[in-house]
């Protein structure tokens, strides 16, 4: 199986540099493009933010310069594919843009390169459809925010994906410490994202319905469901609980769940007022914090978490 080591990422966003830095971290070789030099700029400061957190958890030896000037820089798609073995396309999720973008790649990448969309729910096989003649080495890797923290990637086979191009897609995955998980069928949204909406969904239905406030809703997932399904996952959690009970509950519980077609209105109201998120100050909840801060406090979190399920030690620790 050909090796993969040289890595472009297009896109230099919120995904692009967590890319950029846990790859460089992992020892591949990287370049990141984008197209507007002020998304270059930021991606590097925000990479050096990441390294420098990630060095402070004893995640990494490499100080934020040895991994910046590890990264090419690059406003030169044609350039920045040339020679790679993998291309990582991170861009904003429409699927006319991700055509135009595959479109520019994709000609200019070698005949054996990997071609990768982080799409979190686009089918791979429609984003396929935007470069036919390259369609059997189009794969999914959907990876999960933060990248340089959370285990698992998503390994999408599209509908003419080949079967080496699944098998390489998932050795650089577990190549940069990943965990894949094979998604077989291109169903829109995989595998984490229809679990993660399906939970959006009725948790703000909980609330619109006066069940309980968003607050309490908040709190019963984060602080309670969230921490049992840490150390058993939901399949586990019925076989404890057992198939008859769980059939039993859910057969007098499904009909009352939400299955709404659209999101609720309260999305919509909320953006009506400017309360789009952290970046406004506000969304369903209001901050205080700047939104680093905030994203800051939730990777500290997350480090803590994973440390007390793995009982990983950073670089040093005594053993």
């Amino acid at each position: 199986m050909l090796q993969t080591q040289n890595v472009a990422i297009v896109g230099a966003g919120n995904m692009g540099h967590g890319f950029a830095a846990h790859f460089v971290i992992q020892d591949k070789d990287v370049t990141l493009i984008d197209h507007r030099q002020p998304n270059l700029d930021e991606a590097e400061a925000q990479i050096r933010d990441v390294v420098a957190f990630l060095r402070e958890e004893g995640l990494t030896e490499l100080s934020p310069d040895d991994v910046v000037d590890a990264i090419d820089f690059t406003l030169d798609t044609a350039a920045g594919v040339d020679g790679v073995d993998l291309v990582v396309e991170t861009v904003s999720e429409d699927l006319d843009t991700k055509h135009e973008v595959f479109a520019d790649f994709a000609p200019a990448a070698p005949d054996e390169a990997l071609l990768a969309s982080n799409t979190s729910g686009i089918p791979i096989t429609d984003i396929a459809k935007g470069v036919p003649e390259y369609a059997e080495r189009v794969v999914g890797c959907h990876w999960w925010f933060p990248p340089y923290l959370l285990p698992t990637v998503e390994v999408i086979r599209g509908e003419l994906t080949s079967d080496e191009t699944l098998e390489r897609m998932e050795a650089f995955v577990e190549s940069v410490d990943r965990i894949p998980l094979t998604v077989e069928k291109d169903a829109p949204g995989f595998l984490w994202n229809r679990i993660q909406h399906a939970l959006f969904r009725e948790a703000i239905h909980i609330a619109e319905e006066g069940i309980a406030s968003l607050e309490d809703v908040n709190r019963a997932i984060r602080d309670g469901y969230a921490i049992r399904t840490a150390a058993i996952g939901p399949i586990e959690t019925i076989d404890i609980a057992g198939l008859d009970l769980t059939q039993t509950v859910g057969d007098d519980l499904y009909p009352h769940l939400c299955d709404d077609d659209e999101t609720s209105d309260l999305f919509d109201e909320y953006l009506e007022r400017g309360r789009g998120g952290i970046e406004d100050g506000a969304g369903f909840f209001e901050y205080d914090e700047d939104p680093s801060g905030i994203t800051q406090a939730r990777d500290e979190q997350v480090m803590a978490i994973r440390r007390a399920l793995t009982g990983e030690a950073g670089l040093g620790a005594d053993e």
